[in-house]
């Protein structure tokens, strides 16, 4: 189907107040949320889905994405702003194709934004595009990050400044095939009860444009201290990373793929280890399920996407819910009207 249509401002879309549960814009497919508070507002980094069909694979060729738009909100009482195209493929001169989800970054009076997409070897690498607006343009570095690999990137910037990249999917994102550090196509990952791979971290440079030290997998620890299994679809980290930081805890939130649960894990430290502590979000309509969780005026907030406006995995419409804590800093469970 083709979206319908929101007024526009200047070549940008509007669309009256949303509602929790509902698309934040309909005038394009969006996915894959990134949201962050910059200058008092909403800034939502989404990936932009394609109003064609692609036949669909294990590979994830149905998601051809070739640019990013940022959205805004003043408030969820205002309208929300499609900016425009803020960075596209033919700008990026490492990448050919496919530019997954994105994430975003502030620091030394910079606006970073962080995306994967495949170079012209057919590999996904994590590439960094700067802008001194939220909404940009970014103009991206010439290269991709040195030793990046594999998709869905998330910048988590702690209370001292030390900033970490978060990263990493199975199937289409390859992570299996990376499991030394170099890529290797017949890399199959580990067996059902053996520990399952775990999100890639790194700690970055002060500028963001580098990591400082060699990416390592997270660790998830199952109640008994024990790493989650390869077999444990409910609970194994899959792909879409993401941290944040509750009461002074670390929480990696990820999606478990083929089971299409947004769940989470709490530790100590931003490099784990991290033990399990339940399900966020109730599988909604569409195979993936990626997600941000950040605050706002003294609330927190869930992004997600579902498939709910076309009916097509492959094109899809970001939402948001208010996210709520158990005294005991455990999340409870949002359930998608």
């Amino acid at each position: 189907m083709t979206p319908c249509k929101s007024r526009s401002s200047e070549g940008a879309g509007e669309t009256p107040a949303i509602a929790p549960y509902q698309p934040l814009v309909t005038n394009i497919f969006t996915a894959d949320p990134s949201a962050h508070v910059f200058n008092g507002k909403i800034y939502v980094y989404p990936s932009h889905d394609r109003d064609e069909y692609f036949p669909p694979d294990d590979d994830g060729e149905q998601y051809q994405m070739k640019d990013y738009h940022v959205l805004s909100l003043k408030d969820f009482d205002s309208e929300v702003i499609d900016h425009g195209v803020a960075l596209s493929v033919e700008d990026v001169p490492w990448a050919e194709k496919q530019m997954w989800a994105p994430d975003a970054a502030y620091k030394n009076g910079k606006y970073y934004l962080f995306f994967p997409a495949k170079d012209y070897e057919g590999h996904f690498r994590i590439g960094v595009a700067t802008s001194d607006k939220p909404e940009g343009p970014f103009t991206a570095e010439k290269d991709f990050i040195e030793g990046s690999f594999s998709i869905d990137p998330a910048v988590f910037i702690d209370d001292d400044g030390q900033a970490y990249m978060y990263w990493g999917g199975l199937w289409g994102g390859r992570l299996e095939k990376w499991a030394t550090g170099e890529y290797n196509a017949d890399g199959v990952g580990p067996g059902a009860d053996e520990p399952a791979i775990g999100a890639i971290c790194a700690k970055m440079t002060p500028d963001l444009l580098a990591f400082e030290m060699k990416p390592a997998q997270v660790q998830i620890l199952d109640e008994n201290g024990e790493p989650i299994v390869a077999g444990d679809e409910d609970r194994r980290f899959f792909e879409g990373p993401w941290m944040h930081k509750y009461m002074g805890k670390y929480y990696l939130s990820y999606s478990t793929g083929t089971t299409h649960r947004l769940v989470y894990a709490v530790g100590e430290s931003p490099m784990g280890p991290f033990v399990f502590g339940g399900q966020i979000l109730d599988p909604v309509q569409g195979w993936t399920t990626h997600h941000s969780i950040v605050e706002f005026n003294g609330k927190w907030y869930l992004f997600y996407h579902d498939a709910s406006l076309s009916g097509i995995d492959a094109q899809r419409c970001v939402k948001y819910a208010e996210l709520f804590y158990n005294e005991d800093g455990s999340i409870r469970k949002v359930k998608p009207e």
